[in-house]
């Protein structure tokens, strides 16, 4: 019996510059390919900016197609293309353009990825040549860095500089997501902002205050990228109940963690025990960690 294998699914993106412009055609086009969704976005090429994109990747699936007309619908450069696909990558899923020779799918499409990351490359170290070549010509005719705008404190170059500033954090936010937002989903609203922050940066290697968390997880409920009930308040808990949901926590992420593990994991996150001391014995660990049983919170 022969087996007939499905096909992927295939999921469109479109995205047009201005709101005058039409993007009929990359619809039309997309929906000819086989997609089953397509997604739309207005935004500038330049624009670091793309919250649509940015949830399509998050929910994006293992083994589905993003696919896009041209390579410029998607990415403002090759760098940012790289990086989409990368994250695609880690999901599992791949991507294809319509009219370039790209399809993550294919060993010509990931050759052809290679050229592109040669290219992307080379175009780094222009753009820095070019850089250091405008300042020095520059202050040779007497010319001094940077918007003289700002120099002057005017409003709108004030506005306009803040504006940026927003759209380009926003960006970062969107791209650096799926290393640390995971984390806060898993441990929010559960626990208070503080011991988020301690497992975050424990966990990814990464260096967060509680006020920069908590904004950077607020301005992406704002855009819509994430459940607000991530920033509902925590429960008020006796620190023993909130060390023992720590434990938990801790226990039910990784399963093969002996006591000692733990006990070294809480040390290293500057927790104290029940009684005040800075040294955590294996005996002080089982015993949150039989309560937890009790109430039945441990899954393994």
């Amino acid at each position: 019996m022969k087996l007939v294998q499905s096909k992927p699914r295939l999921i469109g993106y479109a995205r047009v510059s201005t709101e005058d412009q039409l993007s009929d055609p990359q619809l039309i086009e997309l929906q000819a390919a086989g997609c089953h969704t397509v997604f739309e976005e207005r935004g500038s090429g330049a624009s670091r900016a793309r919250p649509v994109l940015a949830k399509l990747i998050r929910e994006m699936n293992a083994g589905e197609v993003l696919v896009v007309v041209r390579l410029d619908r998607l990415a403002r450069s090759v760098s940012h293309l790289l990086q989409v696909i990368e994250q695609l990558e880690d999901k599992g899923a791949h991507f294809r353009s319509l009219n370039d020779p790209i399809d993550t799918s294919t060993p010509q499409g990931m050759f052809s990825l290679q050229v592109l990351g040669a290219v992307a490359q080379l175009e780094r170290a222009l753009i820095s040549e070019r850089t250091k070549a405008g300042i020095k010509a520059a202050k040779a005719r007497g010319k001094l860095p940077g918007n003289p705008g700002l120099r002057a404190r005017t409003p709108e170059a004030i506005a306009k500089t803040s504006r940026a500033r927003k759209r380009d954090h926003l960006a970062d936010l969107t791209a650096t997501m799926p290393s640390w937002l995971p984390i806060v989903q898993r441990m929010r609203p559960d626990h208070p902002w503080e011991d988020v922050t301690r497992s975050l940066n424990r966990e990814s290697g990464q260096k967060w205050s509680v006020d920069r968390l908590r904004r950077s997880v607020n301005r992406l409920v704002h855009e819509g990228l994430a459940d607000p009930g991530l920033i509902r308040p925590a429960r008020r808990r006796l620190p023993e109940d909130r060390l023992m949901s720590l434990i938990t926590g801790i226990a039910n992420a990784n399963p093969d963690l002996t006591l000692r593990d733990i006990a070294a994991q809480l040390e290293a996150m500057y927790e104290r025990t029940p009684r005040g001391s800075a040294t955590w014995t294996a005996s002080s660990v089982k015993h949150l960690l039989d309560r937890s049983r009790k109430l039945g919170l441990i899954t393994q």
